[in-house]
């Protein structure tokens, strides 16, 4: 069993920046970043496998930055240049893929992060 808690989130202007930090209770391979905006499914937007292998989704491409500190069992999404469609609550996720990608099945979920962008 592994405990998620996601922070960081807040209020930004079209452009802003922020980071969000999970704090895991335990090592697993492969964490995640998920967003959810009420009426709609879950988006995968970035996947970190170990320390290097990233993926990203395409909305996520070129603005946001994942990564981790394993010793802190810390997982982390740099937002740049945040859009208002960027605007929903952010999950972190971990499992035990070896192919992880932001589509992998997560067994795993934090309670979420709002983040809300205004233009």
């Amino acid at each position: 069993q592994v405990q998620l808690v996601e922070s960081g989130g807040g209020s930004v202007q079209t452009g802003g920046s922020l980071r969000l930090s999970c704090a895991a209770s335990g090592y697993m391979h492969c964490m995640a970043w998920f967003r959810q905006t009420p009426g709609k499914e879950r988006e995968g937007i970035a996947s970190i496998f170990a320390q290097n292998s990233i993926r990203y989704s395409d909305s996520a491409k070129g603005r946001f930055i994942v990564s981790r500190d394993i010793a802190k069992n810390a997982l982390y999404l740099q937002m740049n240049s945040l859009k208002p469609e960027d605007t929903a609550m952010y999950y972190c996720a971990a499992g035990r893929d070896s192919r992880c990608s932001p589509s992998s099945w997560f067994a795993y979920w934090g309670q979420g992060t709002q983040v809300t962008v205004s233009s």
